[in-house]
């Protein structure tokens, strides 16, 4: 140890191999121990330095010279007689490193070094003090020379004792420092390249100016042409001052602004939108019916509703009455897929003589795709509504809204919403886009939406829609589109001419009930497609003679084995099967419900997907039954056994209380050992007392028994009604039962019980 002058040194810190002239008193000691300190509190760590030369400041002040020799720990201090401050030091010259990391450490530093002198512009001298170094110790305190560094971090690399740590915690805080003169150097040079981007912009402007005045095409003669677009536009009154107001602007800004180009953007899709153009309507109802009728089969309602609107436009204009803006038509054709909803609508844009645009709002979650951005973002563009417009080209197009019922709903807005003021004729004459910010007359425009299933559009939107609803195809009329739209469709597609190729009725019918279950055709249409692509490879082949005639063996060959069979007879053949009739969003659909009993406990186990709905409907069919059990011959104790009913198809969800009369009949069915007839279907709700509600549906729910080759058909009474929405055929080939109560149920479907036979 030695004991040697501490020299406080306020905010300073001075490195070993440093020299440095201080201008303080420490008497005739030779060497001394310079500690740095910040407010009260001294580092761990000095440098020892030998005091070189003592000079006579003006005034009688001394200054000494110092060099920097080591490290050194401070101990113990005390005061000596003429009042200095003695530190026991615990002197620390670097050690020889035996660390094989230091090498490598050493050559790091030297690189990063490097680096930074490079990005600073150094001149060499620094860089060749660096490079004349040899100790890695010494390497590591050059650091210490750098004025990035804080007072802190200068205390810490004294700090550090052993050479290895302070090499490494010296790379450390270099590399910190190239980070931020490597940040600092992209911003200077994005900020120098966006300079010279603007400039180099002033420039080409200045030139295209100077060109445009040499071919007479000044700035002038750009407002000009714009001046003469706006008059020519025929834009209501308050469009064309918004027009002339964003004109103004951009010719006191000229060209050479930034904001020039938002300008010109704003103004040409204003003048985009054909403000002044309409379609001449053909106010024709026969012809209408006519052109509705060539496009599809079916959809009588829908096509009754298009002639009645034709119908009144043209007797309002034979009259001269004026326009009525709210008399506008938002049709709203729901139903299951495949059933022509979407593309009725170039139907009715045909029979109509309009216009045709098709918007389709599957999965649109950002209410801009409506409304348009504001003009304040970048790359703004007007909604859907606005370019199907400017796409049309009139005022007064037909515009389907394509898959309303899935419209989404995110933290970009609701579209849902802002199609509230689109599709409400009291409203949509003055519907504002937000990007152009003028109000646009939409009144004119025939909105057409299509949608799978009503209960997942919002209840205002639904509100506002005339509700069409589309409920399937029965076999006949199937067989009847394959027969007049897709079999000739599909033909053309496989290159076929019409004496080529033709096909029986029964091989229609076929393909039909075995080949396809589905209330549009959209199936029928491929299974067409695939036998006439087969036709046509025999037929290139040179293997047949033409024309080829498609029967039923040939659709057998094309199309592989059956895939739907009328099963209700096989699946009700044992007591605890009934079968039901549902619907969804594909359409109506059978389905079968299985009950079965075993060991006890009361329990009742349900399977098959079954949303909670229709687990309750279990419960209660289960309780009525039981209370019925002394009119239905069933013995109180086979109730006191566990139950399961099971719904097939278990991986498709089913929810719902129209199954509860299935349910009851499958349970009572199985407890009285009675068989439900094969040719039964139904439907309906069932309360605790056994009273049948009504349901929804029946119409889709008739048509998919009528397809499962079912006679009879159990629905409750307050539905008796809406047998008249049933093609009539359909109603003369099935024999319909209305009922109160679930007894009158059991009464029609099971099979009578088995007359016991006396011995004689």
């Amino acid at each position: 140890m030695t004991r040697l002058v501490l020299v406080p040194l306020d905010d300073v810190v001075v490195f070993p191999n440093m020299n440095v002239t201080l201008a303080i008193e420490v008497g005739d000691a030779e060497r001394v121990l310079l500690v740095p300190k910040s407010g009260d509190e001294y580092a761990k760590v000095g440098t020892v330095a030998d005091v070189t030369d003592r000079v006579r400041l003006p005034g009688g002040g001394v200054a000494v010279a110092l060099q920097g020799l080591h490290r050194g720990v401070a101990g113990a201090a005390t005061t000596d007689p003429q009042g200095r401050l003695l530190v026991e030091v615990d002197e620390r010259p670097d050690e020889v490193p035996t660390d094989p990391r230091v090498r490598e450490l050493e050559a790091q530093y030297r690189a990063i070094v490097e680096e930074i002198l490079e990005l600073r512009g150094d001149d060499g001298r620094i860089q060749a003090f660096v490079r004349s170094i040899r100790e890695p110790g010494a390497l590591a305190d050059t650091s210490g020379y750098s004025p990035d560094l804080s007072f802190e971090q200068k205390v810490e690399l004294l700090e550090a004792v052993d050479v290895a740590e302070r090499l490494e915690l010296a790379l450390g805080m270099q590399r910190e420092r190239l980070s931020l003169m490597q940040i600092r150097q992209r911003i200077r040079e994005d900020v120098n390249a966006g300079m010279e981007q603007q400039q180099r912009e002033f420039l080409l402007r200045r030139q295209m100016e100077s060109i445009r005045k040499e071919l007479g095409e000044d700035e002038g003669s750009v407002v000009d042409e714009y001046r003469a677009k706006i008059a020519a536009a025929g834009m209501p009154e308050a469009v064309l001052e918004q027009a002339e107001r964003e004109l103004g602007r951009f010719e006191r800004m000229g060209e050479s602004s930034p904001e020039a180009s938002m300008i010109r953007n704003y103004l040409d899709w204003l003048l985009a939108v054909p403000w002044s153009e309409r379609s001449e309507d053909m106010l024709d109802p026969e012809r209408t019916r006519v052109v509705l009728d060539e496009d599809h089969a079916g959809l009588d309602d829908v096509k009754e509703r298009i002639v009645e609107y034709i119908a009144v436009a043209k007797l309002r204009k034979e009259r001269g009455i004026e326009a009525d803006r709210r008399a506008g038509a938002i049709l709203t054709l729901i139903g299951p897929p495949g059933t022509g909803k979407t593309s009725i609508g170039e139907s009715i844009a045909r029979a109509m003589g309009r216009e045709f645009v098709r918007m389709s709002l599957g999965g649109v979650r950002d209410e801009a795709e409506i409304r348009g951005h504001r003009r304040t973002y970048i790359g703004a563009l007007p909604g859907r509504l606005v370019r199907a417009l400017r796409d049309a080209g009139t005022m007064n197009p037909v515009i389907l809204l394509d898959e309303v019922d899935k419209v989404g709903a995110d933290w970009r807005g609701d579209p849902s919403s802002a199609l509230l003021e689109v599709l409400d004729p009291a409203q949509n004459a003055t519907f504002r886009d937000h990007y152009l910010d003028v109000e646009v007359d939409l009144s004119q425009v025939v909105f057409i939406a299509t949608a799978n299933m009503a209960e997942t559009i919002p209840g205002p939107l639904l509100d506002r829609m005339e509700v069409i609803r589309f409920d399937g195809y029965t076999s006949d009329e199937k067989a009847a589109i394959a027969r007049g739209y897709l079999w000739p469709r599909q033909r053309e597609r496989a290159g076929l001419r019409e004496d080529e190729a033709e096909i029986t009725d029964e091989a229609l019918v076929a393909v039909v009930a075995e080949y396809t279950r589905e209330a549009g055709v959209r199936q029928l249409e491929r299974e067409l497609g695939t036998i006439l692509r087969k036709t046509a490879t025999r037929i290139a082949s040179g293997g047949v003679e033409t024309p080829v005639v498609v029967d039923v063996d040939v659709v057998r060959d094309a199309l592989g084995r059956q895939k739907f069979f009328r099963e209700a007879a096989e699946r009700t053949a044992v007591p605890g099967v009934a079968t039901g009739l549902a619907v969804n969003a594909t359409g109506g659909d059978v389905l079968f419900v299985e009950a079965t009993a075993f060991g006890a406990g009361e329990k009742l186990v349900l399977t098959g997907q079954l949303g909670d709905v229709m687990k309750e409907s279990a419960q209660i069919a289960l309780s009525a039954v039981r209370s019925r059990s002394a009119g239905l011959g069933i013995d109180e104790q086979a109730f006191e056994r566990s139950f399961h009913l099971h719904v097939p198809a278990g991986a498709i969800p089913k929810d719902g209380p129209s199954a509860g009369v299935t349910m009851a009949t499958a349970i009572a069915s199985l407890l009285s050992d009675r068989p439900v007839r094969h040719t039964v279907g139904m439907t309906g709700e069932v309360t605790l007392q056994g009273r049948v509600l009504p349901i929804g549906g029946l119409k889709q729910k008739v048509l998919a028994a009528h397809a499962a080759g079912l006679t009879d058909v159990v629905i409750p009474e307050r539905n008796r009604q809406d047998l008249e929405d049933v093609p009539e055929h359909v109603r003369e080939e099935m024999t319909f039962h209305p009922v109160i109560s679930l007894d009158e149920v059991l009464e029609i479907a099971l099979e009578p019980k088995p007359v016991a036979r006396v011995a004689l």
